[in-house]
C-alpha cells in the first residue's frame, strides 16, 4: 500500500512538473515586458513547491507522524542542510571579510578566473560585474578565499592600458618609439598627468612594443587602446616599417 502511494505521489509530482513547464512559457509568451520575466521566474519557483511537497507526502507515508519521529526528521534536515548551504555560509563570510579588506568596489574593473568587467553591484553573497559585451556575470564572495581577483584600477580613475604592435626586427627603434609615444600624447582620451611608457622585447617571429597609458575614464579603456592601435599602425606605415607576415610566427611557439 505505501509502495502504491509514493508511486503515485512521484508520478503526479513528475506530470505537474511537466506540465508547468509547458505551460507557463506559452503563457509567458502571451505577455510583453517584465509580466514575460515574471511568468518565467515562476517556473522554478512552482517546481520547488511541488518537489517539497511531494517529498514531505513521501516520507509522511513511510515514517509515523511522530514527535520523536518529527524532531529526527528535522535533526537530519538541518544537516543535509548545513552541508547543502556550506557555500551559501562560506560566501556570506567572505562577503563580511570584503567590508574591511575591500578587494574590490563599485566602479572597479575587475578580473576573476577569466571574467573581466566592472563591478556594478556588491551584496552579502555576490557581486555583480558587467563584462565589455554587456553580459551580468555574478560572482560569489567565497572566490575570495582561492582565486586569484586582479583589480586594475583599485577604487581609483588611474587604469592602465597597452596596445602591443609587432614589427619586422628590421627598423629604427628609436623613430618607432616617438611614433608611438607621439600618438599616445595627441589621443583625446589620455589622461596628461600619468606616464606614458613604450615597453620594447624581442620574439623569434617579430619585435614586440607595448605601448603603456592612462585613459581620463576607466570605462574608455576599449576606445583608447582602438584608437592607439589604429593611430599607432598609420604612424608606423608612415615610417616605412614593415610589419611580420601573419604566419611568421614559428608553429611551437602557440
Amino acid at each position: 500500500m505505501v509502495i502504491i502511494k509514493v508511486t503515485i505521489v512521484v508520478v503526479a509530482a513528475f506530470l505537474l512538473i511537466t506540465i508547468s513547464q509547458r505551460i507557463f512559457p506559452w503563457l509567458a509568451e502571451r505577455f510583453s515586458g517584465r509580466h514575460r520575466l515574471y511568468v518565467l521566474a515562476s517556473v522554478p519557483f512552482l517546481r520547488l513547491i511541488i518537489i517539497v511537497v511531494a517529498v514531505w507526502m513521501i516520507i509522511s507515508s513511510i515514517i509515523e507522524p511522530t514527535i520523536e519521529n518529527f524532531f529526527a526528521l528535522l535533526g537530519a534536515l538541518g544537516l543535509a542542510l548545513g552541508f547543502a548551504f556550506k557555500d551559501y555560509a562560506s560566501s556570506l563570510i567572505a562577503g563580511i571579510v570584503t567590508l574591511y579588506e575591500i578587494p574590490y568596489r563599485l566602479g572597479d574593473w575587475v578580473s576573476v578566473e577569466g571574467a573581466y568587467g566592472e563591478v556594478k553591484s556588491i551584496g552579502m553573497r555576490s557581486f555583480e560585474i558587467i563584462t565589455p559585451d554587456d553580459t551580468v556575470v555574478v560572482i560569489p564572495h567565497l572566490k575570495l578565499w582561492d582565486k586569484k581577483i586582479f583589480n586594475s584600477n583599485d577604487g581609483s580613475r588611474n587604469l592602465q592600458c597597452a596596445a602591443d604592435f609587432y614589427l619586422h626586427p628590421n627598423h629604427n627603434p628609436k623613430a618607432v618609439i616617438e611614433a608611438l609615444l607621439d600618438t599616445a600624447l595627441t589621443s583625446s582620451y589620455l589622461q596628461v598627468q600619468k606616464p606614458i611608457n613604450v615597453v620594447a622585447s624581442e620574439k623569434p617571429w617579430a619585435t614586440q612594443y607595448r605601448l603603456k597609458a592612462y585613459p581620463v575614464e576607466p570605462r574608455d579603456q576599449f576606445r583608447f587602446i582602438t584608437e592607439l592601435t589604429v593611430r599607432g599602425k598609420e604612424a608606423l606605415a608612415e615610417l616605412g616599417v614593415d610589419f611580420p607576415a601573419p604566419y611568421a610566427q614559428p608553429l611551437d611557439q602557440f
